[in-house]
């Protein structure tokens, strides 16, 4: 089997067509008339005045995460590990300890969500047996300044959460 090729011959270029200096003027000729149409009709313009103006969320958007609290306060989360085996991004880190408890077998010593890898699927709320993490807070991420800042622990996820009234420990025939 042949394999047919076409050859195109290039046309010659001119001294404008070499140039660079005609292509930076239709460039900032462009930039221009976009910058002055927009400074003249500014009600025209889809940019928001971030601080005072905001978009609104989506209904189905999640919002960060949260760790829900058992009746006395601790955390119910049992440190099963399925969160963080279900998470696309990888970005849960849980560090299991032994409970004082003798009805409760494992809890999180270290919780940590990096939420510059979370991707907000859902999906360890969705995997979690006892209903412990929550994406429902409706509130957005603040910007940071270091890696460090964005690093969710413990505490904050927390802090977020509220009494949780689900059963824990499956259903009961």
């Amino acid at each position: 089997m042949t394999v047919k090729v076409k050859v195109l011959e290039r046309p010659e270029l001119g001294l404008a067509e070499r140039g660079y200096l005609g292509g930076l003027l239709q460039g900032m000729a462009a930039t221009n008339r976009h910058f002055f149409r927009n400074w003249i009709r500014r009600k025209e313009t889809v940019t928001l005045e971030y601080p005072e103006e905001t978009r609104p969320y989506p209904s189905r958007w999640r919002g960060l995460h949260r760790l829900m609290h058992r009746e006395d306060g601790s955390v119910r989360c049992v440190a099963c590990m399925m969160c963080s085996t279900h998470c696309p991004a990888n970005c849960i880190t849980i560090v299991a300890g032994e409970h004082e408890d003798p009805s409760i077998e494992k809890y999180p010593v270290s919780f940590e969500i990096d939420l510059l890898l979370c991707i907000y699927c859902g999906f360890c709320e969705e995997a979690c047996p006892c209903d412990a993490i929550r994406l429902d807070t409706g509130t957005h991420a603040k910007p940071a300044c270091s890696r460090d800042e964005i690093r969710t622990s413990r505490q904050d996820l927390l802090s977020r959460g509220a009494l949780s009234i689900a059963k824990q420990g499956g259903r009961s025939l």
